[in-house]
């Protein structure tokens, strides 16, 4: 059986919706070294305002403006000193027809309605200074100018109230959108479980890194571990034996531990096809999707974990998770799409008319120059930082067209 590429999309995504819904949530502090581009799960609201209380925006003294507001450079304003406020202090009472000096971000204090920078004061600069409960304020400072009310005072609530939504269930956590949490008082966050990923290789041909004759070392597994971790994935990787009674009993096991298995390699037309054959009769549906590299293609549903069939080669393999995978795992952390640009052909392209075809390329001065097909080459794939797609029903593309191209191994 065959299918277009956005039928199996729209299979996949409809497999994995209850795969991703279910995962549940998972408390962590807001220091946490795991917290960032992790996911809320679900609506998180400000326990404190932001700012937390009123607060100075500058270093300078706070007044009643009521007092302030004769002052000249011909008839100046002298007040006494009163006690400090400092960052991190209690509120004081500013007493009537005195001025307190203030630091950025200590509390307003109580009867203060306006700030004047220190710079702005006579002198430009303080005097000794008294904090309370640290002995006895003395000095005075000069003003030559009014301060209309609350210039440079931060209002408490002034950038978010209390109560206020902070982020949506499904936002992605950045450092700034983490530190906004931290603001508003919450300790514990809400996050979506990891989802957890069994990366399932198969084939007797896979050797170590120092196979036998006949044998190849197994590249799939690394990559494919690499790129899903790129999306907060926890992988775990298998190398399953190649007898498809021995698989069966090994998935079983998998799918008890894990969210989603993936199988790599196995589900083509050959007579030892491991994996084909072992789920096919346990609800696997095997299909050729019309796109190259990548045309074989398979999914199951288990009783507690669905499995994802990719081909082995791997060029397919992470083409194919690219795809039909990765666009998923994006939503799920909610990260945006990549957007194409356009650039002229070095070279003329032939495709299959009939399949939807995927060129590695290499963008070098402004021109896309594709590079050969085989689904096996495996360099080419890691020298390649551009793909270009070929639409069904487009069998050439000329040198000089303009052609979509998506950016990879950035």
């Amino acid at each position: 059986m065959s299918c277009t590429l956005q039928t199996h999309r729209a299979e996949l995504a409809e497999l994995l919706g209850p795969v991703f819904s279910n995962l549940g949530t998972q408390l962590l502090a807001v220091t946490s070294t795991e917290l960032c581009d992790r996911v809320t799960s679900e609506d998180l609201f400000a326990a404190l305002p932001i700012p937390a209380f009123t607060n100075s925006q500058m270093d300078g003294y706070a007044a009643r403006s009521a007092e302030l507001a004769s002052a000249s450079a011909d008839c100046p304003v002298i007040l006494p000193l009163g006690f400090t406020a400092a960052a991190g202090d209690r509120r004081i009472t500013l007493l009537p027809g005195s001025v307190s000096p203030v630091m950025t971000g200590a509390m307003i204090p109580e009867g203060a309605d306006t700030i004047i920078p220190v710079e702005e004061s006579s002198t430009g600069s303080f005097p000794d200074l008294v904090r309370a409960h640290q002995g006895t304020p003395s000095g005075q400072a000069t003003f030559t100018a009014p301060s209309k009310p609350g210039r440079f005072i931060r209002e408490a609530g002034e950038d978010l109230g209390a109560g206020a939504l902070v982020a949506p269930a499904g936002t992605r956590l950045t450092p700034t959108m983490i530190a906004a949490l931290a603001s508003s008082g919450l300790s514990e966050i809400p996050v979506r479980r990891t989802l957890k990923v069994a990366l399932c290789t198969t084939g007797d041909e896979l050797g170590g890194p120092n196979p036998a004759e006949g044998q190849i070392p197994d590249a799939n597994s690394p990559m494919l571990a690499a790129l899903l971790r790129r999306y907060g994935v926890d992988v775990r990787t298998l190398q399953l034996p190649d007898a498809p009674d021995r698989f069966a009993v090994a998935i079983d096991q998998l799918q008890e531990q894990v969210d989603l298995i993936l199988t790599v390699g196995g589900i083509s037309a050959g007579a030892y096809e491991v994996v084909r054959q072992a789920l096919a009769g346990r609800g696997g549906n095997f299909h050729h999707v019309a796109i190259q590299p990548g045309g074989p293609q398979g999914f199951a549903r288990l009783e507690h974990s669905v499995v994802l069939c990719f081909p082995g080669n791997p060029v397919s393999a992470l083409l194919s998770v690219e795809l039909f995978l990765t666009p998923l795992l994006r939503v799920l952390n909610g990260l945006p799409e990549p957007q194409p640009e356009h650039y002229p052909l070095a070279q003329t392209v032939s495709s299959p008319e009939h399949k939807h075809q995927m060129r590695r390329a290499l963008l070098r001065e402004g021109q896309v120059t594709i590079l050969d097909p085989g689904s096996h080459l495996v360099h080419d794939l890691a020298r390649a930082d551009a793909l270009v797609h070929i639409p069904v029903g487009v069998s050439e593309l000329t040198a000089g067209q303009s052609v979509e191209i998506w950016r990879m191994n950035v």
